[in-house]
């Protein structure tokens, strides 16, 4: 039987956004992924669903498995025949014992890769604003680990520019003392930066002397790193990441698992610390005779309304399973807002006509000034959309046809962390927020601001007892993004 080779990947320093694109193809491949604590769960979203995810992380008191252990498995899995991807934090070759993997598997005649990553130490510098070199300050950078303090020369460490200490916060007040002790100012600028790139990122900055008080008044924990030098100055006009808008905050998305995705990346771009609690789940329709038959006689139809993206989607994937395609498609075509406009341009079709308002209101207005009477529209929609729109269109003559192509269910799975304590709450749709609230109650949103798509999602709010802090003016994703912005 020919062997996978063993693919050890770096998946950076947190944000899993700076994993590289091999590693990413890596673990869309795997048959098994052995993770790291430090890297970030994120990743495992890529995954297939099939795929075996274990968690192989080690803490400072908290070992999942010893190292022989996770060598063990790594052997295991690649001898039966498996794609195996050992995803580890940072970068498997700079203090991740990678190299210690490796070897184990030269040693048993398996074949293995290795994907670089950004290590903590880079994410540490670009994201705290922090450069690890610079033409004025230093041209020398040295890599340490703090964990066994006696087995380092710290005399000879600290000779170097900038230092940057793996593993070393615990320790740290005895490696300051060592460093000065070698020649080191006890004025050399310090700082300590923990969980480096993520939006929850912390950084203390002091010096030699006084940096490990600084760690213990402020209670800070592992994972860390500490770098030391000039550079550290450098923060005061470098420190982008924590420049931004919504860094520190801790914002809630409530969007199902597949939607999520596009709301939290524009609110981690602002730097917001996303939570995604899908609280509804999309699904086919419950009885999908209703859209079969009209999609029998698809080209008998003059308008096709559709209201969302997700209706684009189930509408397309329910003709593909029948024996026609979008040749029977000759109607003229209304959208509700770019992001359902968006979905049918991906599969080249154009839009005739477009509301000003993305509601249902604004719909039926920008029919006005189209003659109605006797032309055949179909809407395809969720199973508990509002009848506005086929209600007012009959009444000017349409003949509609109301299939439905999705519905929205209570998320199975969904669960309030009872550590969590949100900025903000982010509700793109009714059924969010009426899931929200069936789910969980009001309880979880007491000193929570809550953040609307629109005066729909507003009204069944308010309906429920939340209260709005700010609503979308435009009724899309980055709409929401600049009511939060601006709230």
């Amino acid at each position: 039987m020919k062997l996978h080779p063993v693919i050890l990947v770096g998946a950076g320093p947190g944000d899993p956004g700076l994993v590289t694109v091999r590693g990413l193809e890596c673990i869309r491949r795997a048959d098994v992924i052995l993770y790291d604590n430090l890297a970030a769960p994120a990743l495992l979203a890529y995954a297939r669903h099939d795929a075996q995810t274990i968690y192989v992380g080690k803490k400072r008191a908290e070992h999942a498995l010893t190292q022989a252990q996770i060598n063990d498995l790594l052997l295991e899995h690649a001898r039966a025949g498996r794609q195996v991807v050992r995803l580890k934090g940072g970068d498997p070759l700079l203090f991740g014992r990678g190299g210690e993997e490796a070897e184990a598997l030269a040693a048993a005649g398996i074949p293995f890769e290795i994907v670089p990553g950004v290590s903590s130490a880079m994410g540490a510098a670009a994201f705290a604003g922090i450069p690890l070199t610079h033409r004025e300050h230093t041209s020398a950078v040295t890599f340490v680990t703090g964990h066994a303090v006696d087995k380092i020369d710290w005399a000879r460490v600290g000779a170097s520019e900038t230092i940057v200490v793996f593993m070393g916060l615990v320790n740290f007040g005895e490696i300051a003392r060592r460093l000065i002790a070698g020649g080191r100012s006890p004025a050399t600028p310090a700082a300590a930066v923990r969980w480096a790139t993520r939006r929850d990122q912390r950084v203390l900055t002091g010096t030699l002397a006084n940096l490990a008080e600084k760690i213990a008044g402020a209670r800070l924990k592992p994972p860390a790193l500490i770098l030391v030098g000039e550079v550290v100055l450098l923060r005061e006009k470098l420190n982008w990441f924590e420049a931004l808008p919504l860094f520190g905050k801790t914002v809630v998305v409530t969007r199902a698992r597949e939607q999520a995705g596009a709301l939290g990346v524009r609110l981690a771009e602002m730097g917001a610390h996303v939570v995604e609690i899908p609280t509804i789940e999309i699904g086919p329709p419950a009885d999908p005779r209703p859209l079969d038959n009209a999609l029998a006689r698809l080209e008998s139809f003059d308008w096709v309304i559709f209201t969302s993206a997700n209706g684009v989607r189930f509408f397309t994937r329910r003709l593909d399973a029948s024996a026609r395609d979008l040749r029977a498609l000759r109607a003229r075509i209304c959208a509700i807002g770019p992001a359902t406009a968006a979905a049918l341009a991906a599969l080249h079709l154009k839009v005739d006509l477009m509301p000003e308002e993305y509601v249902a209101e604004s719909v039926v207005a920008a029919f006005e000034k189209i003659p109605l009477e006797g032309a055949r529209i179909l809407l395809p929609r969720a199973a508990a959309a509002r009848d506005l729109i086929p209600v007012e269109l009959e009444k000017r003559g349409a003949r509609m046809t109301v299939a439905e192509v999705y519905r929205t269910v209570p998320a199975r799975d969904a669960r309030w962390p009872e550590d969590l304590h949100p900025d903000w709450i982010a509700f793109t749709s009714s059924s969010t927020v009426e899931n929200f609230h069936a789910l969980f109650g009001a309880g979880p949103l007491a000193g929570v601001r809550v953040a609307s798509i629109g005066p729909v999602t507003s009204a069944t709010a308010r309906r429920l007892g939340m209260e709005v802090a700010v609503e979308a003016a435009e009724h899309t994703i980055d709409g929401l993004v600049a009511a939060i912005l601006s709230g």
